[in-house]
């Protein structure tokens, strides 16, 4: 099966480096710009103006694409996995995949639909991909457990299940206190009402 074959490994590492350039390249044009403070901005602020704004919605909207290439692959080492041990039921992978997915579909939607331009667009496709993504991080972790010790480690099933908690962490808040802020701007004046609960946002998203 191709999700056997060595190629098709490099598509996770090249997930992880083109997102992490997509957001890199993104804020440092912004901060460049004057267009966002060099502290912990949201994601989203460094993504907003132009010229930067191109930037981040073309690579991130690779970045699902990719997003979506990596889950697919993990669900058919799962299927292949499961049809020699039958350690689970594969309706729960499929769901796992089309969670995983919803997660694509959101951050494709952050991407072509700006936060000053559309922000309840905007702030619904980040809703889903944040809440997707810790659904679909959670459910990975349970079936690693599930495919132990066959399959994964003991080590690999607790970093995974600690990635998964430090998730649910971050994004309660961060959805908590983007829920607070009545104004959606990037442009904020120390001591104004909801500075506050925007930088605590900030720093959970960024986390």
């Amino acid at each position: 099966m191709l999700c056997f074959m060595p190629g098709a490994a490099f598509i996770p590492a090249l997930l992880v480096c083109w997102s992490s350039a997509a957001f890199i390249i993104s804020y440092v044009i912004a901060v460049l710009g004057g267009h966002v403070e060099p502290l912990v901005p949201y994601i989203s602020d460094t993504g907003t103006k132009p010229p930067e704004s191109g930037i981040f919605g073309f690579m991130i909207n690779i970045s699902a694409f990719l997003g979506a290439a990596t889950m697919y692959i993990r669900y058919l080492i799962i299927e292949k996995q499961n049809e020699s041990s039958d350690f689970m039921n594969p309706s729960c992978n499929l769901i796992t995949l089309c969670i995983g997915l919803l997660g694509c579909i959101g951050m494709g939607i952050v991407a072509n639909f700006q936060e000053l331009s559309v922000p309840s667009v905007h702030d619904g496709g980040a809703l889903v991909a944040f809440g997707s993504g810790v659904v679909y991080i959670t459910l990975q972790s349970v079936i690693s457990f599930k495919s132990c010790p066959q399959w994964n480690s003991h080590c690999t099933c607790y970093i995974r299940m600690v990635i998964s908690i430090v998730s649910c962490i971050a994004v309660i808040p961060m959805i908590a206190c983007a829920s607070l802020i009545s104004i959606t701007k990037i442009d904020w004046i120390p001591g104004e009402k909801g500075v506050t609960l925007k930088i605590s946002t900030e720093m959970h998203e960024d986390f």
